[in-house]
C-alpha cells in the first residue's frame, strides 16, 4: 500500500481522477484541517480512491448531469480530523460511525468500504428557498440511484445533505428537519414520482 507522505505524492494524488467531472483534490478540503492544522490525508490512498470511484461514478455523477453544478461541502476526512472535529463538538460524529463514511480509507466494522460527501444543488437549494419540500429530492434520489444513506439538513436554506456509497447499501434516509426519519434499514419500494413531477429527467453522467 503506497503512502502520501510528501508534498509531490499529495500533488499527485490530488490529481487522480475519480470520475468524468470530479478529481480526488475536489474532496480533500476540510475547514477543520486548515483552520487547526490537522492534514487531512488518507493512510490507505488505494481505498480511499477505490471508494472515492464508485461514489463519483454512481452517485455524483448523475446528480451533476441531470441537475446542472453541484457543490460539494464536506467529504473525505482523515481519522485525526475526524477524531478532533468530535471531540470538539464540531459536527463531527465518531470515528467508529464515519468509518467506511466520511472516513473513505478505514473499513467498516463489518469489514466493508464505503464513502460519504455533504453536498449541495443549487439547482434545489433555490427550489427550497422558495417553499419546495426536501422529500422531494430524497424521493428523487431514492427512486433513481443506488445510495446507501441519505441524510438531509437545512443548513441556513441550502437545504445540503450527505450522500453515501456502501458496498452494502442500507437504504436509509434521515434528516434534521421533519420527518427526522423518512427511510429506514432496507427500504427498497419505489414510486414517488409524484414528489418531483417538475423535476428533470435522471442523465446518466457517463
Amino acid at each position: 500500500m503506497r503512502t502520501v507522505e510528501s508534498y509531490d505524492a499529495l500533488e499527485r494524488f490530488g490529481r487522480i481522477r475519480l470520475s468524468k467531472n470530479f478529481f480526488m483534490r475536489d474532496f480533500l478540503y476540510s475547514e477543520i484541517s486548515h483552520f487547526h492544522g490537522i492534514k487531512n490525508i488518507p493512510e490507505n490512498p488505494e481505498l480511499a480512491e477505490e471508494v472515492g470511484k464508485r461514489l463519483c461514478e454512481e452517485l455524483l455523477e448523475p446528480l451533476n448531469a441531470t441537475f446542472g453544478r453541484i457543490a460539494v461541502r464536506s467529504a473525505y476526512r482523515s481519522s485525526a480530523v475526524n477524531q478532533y472535529g468530535n471531540e470538539n463538538k464540531l459536527n463531527c460524529a465518531s470515528n467508529e460511525a464515519n468509518y467506511a463514511h466520511h472516513i473513505w480509507d478505514v473499513k467498516d466494522a463489518e469489514g466493508k468500504m464505503g464513502a460519504t460527501a455533504c453536498v449541495v444543488i443549487p439547482w434545489f437549494m433555490d427550489k427550497y428557498a422558495a417553499g419546495a419540500d426536501w422529500r422531494s429530492l430524497a424521493y428523487w434520489i431514492h427512486d433513481h440511484l443506488p445510495y446507501s444513506e441519505l441524510e438531509f439538513f437545512d443548513g441556513k436554506g441550502m437545504c445540503s445533505f450527505n450522500i453515501s456509497w456502501h458496498a452494502k447499501p442500507k437504504k436509509t434516509i434521515t434528516s434534521f428537519m421533519t420527518p427526522r426519519t423518512l427511510f429506514k434499514n432496507g427500504y427498497e419500494e419505489n414510486g414517488f414520482a409524484d414528489w418531483y413531477a417538475d423535476f428533470p429527467q435522471l442523465k446518466s453522467g457517463n
